[in-house]
């Protein structure tokens, strides 16, 4: 499992190591060490003052990224943003960009300023169960019903074994690193909660951030800032969740709400959501189970855990 797979956009399965392909076939890396000279160049890069993001796409060509204060939830102001494409230089190993920028020696160097690349982590990853939590998958094992792999992480689709209504929610994520699929073919997958109200995973690292993008409710509310990490980095969403209530009759008297936080920043609050998102369930006064889509891409988790109220 820890190597390059060909991996397909839809309706695809893993068995015994084996990617049974449906149509339209994208390279997938599933670790770090193993996903080529274009990796360790893509990601985020900061100094005091100015950050930027580095996409990239495949075949030594790459996308910039570039944000006026700092990063997403450190420092950007939200607005105001800049983009250049660039291309690896093969005999002298640097990545130059249309609008000069360059990437050298690990830093990335925009006229005579020096950004030097980070690797954010979520403040709440690895966040241990609270009293009276259920763990859905930890440390190899819970109750859901999935796949693990053989370095302990969770494949999808996967389903709780618990149904809830109000709780406090925490998945731990991580998408591939897939540099030639575009938009909704790089790493989708999401988070059904109650399996009806999806909050969207895809590898949105460096985009505007929509309603089908990261952290977005599909269909409903695009995040506030799009907090997306680089693909293959551990990522989090820390999810509160009030269900829709109903009266005696059985009709919907309220509407279900959530409020998200993707590695730890707030990316929607108190959101009503009108109603199940995309293949949601119906709603009903049952509560209903935690979801993690399979779109095709091979999206894993680890610490996940549900704490009713």
């Amino acid at each position: 499992m820890n190597r390059t797979l060909r991996w397909p956009v839809v309706a695809t399965a893993l068995i015994c190591g084996v990617a049974i392909i449906a149509c339209g076939i994208y390279a997938a890396w599933l670790e770090p060490a193993e996903a080529g000279p274009d990796f360790p160049v893509q990601g985020e890069y900061a100094n005091e003052g100015s950050g930027a993001q580095v996409i990239a796409l495949g075949g030594g060509s790459f996308h910039l990224v570039r944000l006026a204060g700092g990063l997403p939830g450190a420092g950007w102001d939200g607005r105001t943003r800049s983009e250049s494409a660039g291309e690896r230089d093969p005999e002298a190993d640097i990545v130059r960009f249309d609008d000069g920028s360059r990437i050298e020696d690990g830093v990335l160097r925009i006229g005579d300023a020096t950004l030097t690349k980070i690797d954010r982590k979520s403040p709440s990853l690895g966040e241990p169960p609270p009293p009276g939590a259920i763990v859905v998958f930890r440390n190899g094992q819970g109750r859901v019903q999935g796949q693990a792999d053989s370095r302990g992480l969770l494949g999808v689709p996967a389903t709780s074994e618990d149904s809830f209504q109000d709780a406090r929610i925490h998945i731990e994520f991580r998408t591939p690193f897939m540099p030639s699929a575009t938009g909704q073919a790089r790493a989708n997958s999401g988070v059904y909660v109650q399996n009806r109200y999806e909050v969207q995973i895809l590898d949105s690292f460096g985009l505007t951030g929509e309603w089908n993008e990261a952290g977005g409710v599909y269909k409903v509310a695009k995040p506030r800032i799009n907090m997306a990490y680089p693909p293959l980095a551990w990522q989090t969403y820390d999810i509160d969740f009030r269900a829709a209530r109903f009266d005696a009759a059985g009709e919907r008297s309220e509407p279900a709400r959530m409020t998200v936080r993707h590695n730890g920043v707030l990316i929607h609050e108190d959101l009503e959501l009108p109603g199940p998102t995309g293949a949601g369930n119906d709603e009903t006064p049952e509560p209903g189970p935690l979801y993690l889509q399979n779109h095709g891409d091979p999206v894993y988790f680890q610490n996940i855990w549900v704490q009713p109220s």
